[in-house]
């Protein structure tokens, strides 16, 4: 799940990353929030674009977004088989503008359980490609409202510790591909939507501020413990030949 998440680089530095043509500037985020307008990156053609678009996707067939849930987050593992997404799939994939996203821990149940929120970002510092789907629903009277959605995955082993799914981390070589809907067919790229390697995060936790949406500064982002460490890899197993056995 991605329900908030952090866009606070330059502006240039998310152009030179991602080489669409635009130029476009805009202020640092740090809680952005579903149905605010973000910046995701397109490929028409071969040529990448910057746009802005609705934090949760409307289907092209949808009549009246007022009785359809709010949908943020995509799984991955049923985009190709729900007619919400199919469409998006084929002819319309995205890259979210990001550079690290939060996640709550919940430890206890019902109104008594406690949530503390974590900050993920990439280990270099760098731009966090979000895979994404996007839309452009029509309204009866004509007008258009471009709209996306961020793609999930299970978590891997750092975020495991604190939720059950991440957004799907594209590597910068993966981008090309998932932007390429003429080339790259559905089932060839939705093996790039998958928990990516431990090493590429860091997860520090942060204040409660940031449960609030109307809250947006810089320090949201700041560390009120120590950051948490990927988990170290198990040590292969060796049977009584001195082969190496898996671990079950």
């Amino acid at each position: 799940m991605c329900g908030r998440y952090v866009i606070a680089l330059t502006p240039e530095l998310f152009r030179r990353a991602y080489g669409y043509v635009e130029t476009p500037n805009f202020p640092a985020r740090y809680n952005v929030a579903p149905t605010q307008p973000v910046p995701i990156v397109t490929n028409d053609h071969g040529t990448r674009h910057f746009l802005l678009v609705r934090w949760g996707f409307w289907p092209s067939w949808l009549k009246d977004p007022a009785d359809f849930p709010l949908i943020f987050n995509a799984r991955v593992e049923t985009l190709a088989e729900k007619p919400t997404f199919r469409g998006a799939l084929r002819h319309r994939r995205c890259v979210f503008l990001a550079d690290g996203f939060y996640e709550w821990r919940r430890e206890g149940k019902g109104k008594t359980a406690v949530k503390t929120p974590y900050l993920i970002r990439h280990a270099d510092g760098g731009p966090m490609a979000l895979a994404g789907l996007w839309e452009t629903w029509s309204s009866p009277d004509g007008s258009e409202v471009d709209t996306a959605t961020i793609v999930t995955c299970g978590a891997n082993g750092t975020l495991s510790a604190i939720h059950e799914r991440m957004p799907a981390i594209l590597s910068p070589e993966a981008v090309g591909d998932w932007l390429d809907t003429v080339g790259n067919e559905p089932r060839d790229v939705i093996e790039l939507c998958r928990p990516c390697p431990d090493e590429w995060l860091t997860m520090s936790e942060v204040g409660d501020r940031v449960n609030n949406a109307r809250n947006d500064d810089a320090g949201l982002v700041e560390p009120v413990g120590k950051p948490m460490a990927a988990p170290k890899p198990a040590e292969p197993r060796r049977n009584a030949g001195g082969e190496q056995g898996s671990l079950l």
